[in-house]
């Protein structure tokens, strides 16, 4: 009875996360590495929500580059894939992804498959439907919990086709499950129709952030564990190399915070750069 009682809400990170999008926006010099404040509108904070301590202007500039960084990155694959006949997208660990509400000149054009905890799922479908967002037809939402349920046969019975390719993205995801969780998910993504891609992200260990990085890496790693959430998996890129060749992926390639840096904040004079802690693996099958 307690749990039925219990009300849905966004996890914690999911929320940080939207806000760094529309901080960005609101406080950065233009141009914006990606525009999206439809986050924000879904969350709806509190007056003085800029101040809040995980949201200094200053502080955590560099996260917060990440999260745009990462976020265009994202969107300009599945743009790119979708041009090449890709139509079906799936988000492991969407969050508060607003790719769906932003693009739906492109979203439409593909089956999306939203999957995240069921309580932040219930959550995002109460907010989109008040705002008046809706549900379209080709917007799928999959609560699952990725160590103890198989998001894979959720996926299926919300309408994936297995036998077509898709693009897929998990970003902010692996640092939070077991290497057992990660290996898993690798192999049955690697078994998707030939011509998929996918990108997801992972953390370095501690000793090879940059020194600028580290002390709020620290702070980030306690306030996690108190919160119950704790930092699990960190990964070398030649780690992660040979866990998604173990994998069975056809082609591979690392994209380091330093290949965002050069894509997308070159020639900027504000010292808006992404912190060094986060890569992407990204894969073919």
């Amino acid at each position: 009875m307690e749990q039925d009682k219990r009300k849905a809400a966004p996890d914690n990170t999911a929320v940080r996360t939207a806000l760094w999008r529309a901080l960005h926006v609101q406080i950065d010099p233009m141009p914006h590495i990606i525009e999206d404040e439809t986050g924000l509108q879904l969350i709806a904070p509190d007056n003085g929500w800029q101040q809040r301590p995980d949201m200094s202007p200053d502080f955590t500039k560099r996260l917060r580059a990440s999260m745009v960084a990462r976020a265009r990155f994202i969107e300009d694959l599945v743009i790119a894939q979708q041009e090449q006949g890709i139509q079906q997208y799936v988000i492991l660990g969407a969050g508060l992804d607003t790719f769906a509400q932003r693009r739906p000149e492109i979203a439409s054009q593909l089956q999306v498959f939203e999957i995240d905890q069921p309580d932040t799922q219930s959550w995002k479908q109460q907010r989109l439907t008040e705002l008046g967002f809706g549900m379209p037809e080709w917007l799928h939402f999959v609560g699952v919990d990725f160590e103890t349920s198989s998001w894979w046969e959720q996926l299926i019975s919300a309408g994936f086709d297995t036998s077509q390719p898709a693009v897929v993205a998990c970003t902010g995801v692996s640092l939070y499950l077991t290497r057992d969780t990660i290996v898993a998910t690798l192999r049955q993504l690697a078994t998707l129709a030939p011509g998929s891609r996918i990108a997801m992200t992972f953390y370095l260990p501690f000793d090879l952030l940059k020194e600028e990085d580290k002390p709020l890496q620290q702070i980030a790693e306690k306030g996690a564990q108190a919160a119950g959430t704790p930092f699990i998996s960190f990964f070398t890129p030649e780690e992660m190399r040979t866990l998604a060749r173990e994998a069975g992926f056809k082609t591979l390639e690392i994209i380091s915070a330093d290949d965002l840096d050069k894509r997308y904040f070159t020639g900027r004079t504000d010292n808006f750069h992404p912190s060094s802690g986060e890569e992407f693996l990204v894969a073919t099958t």
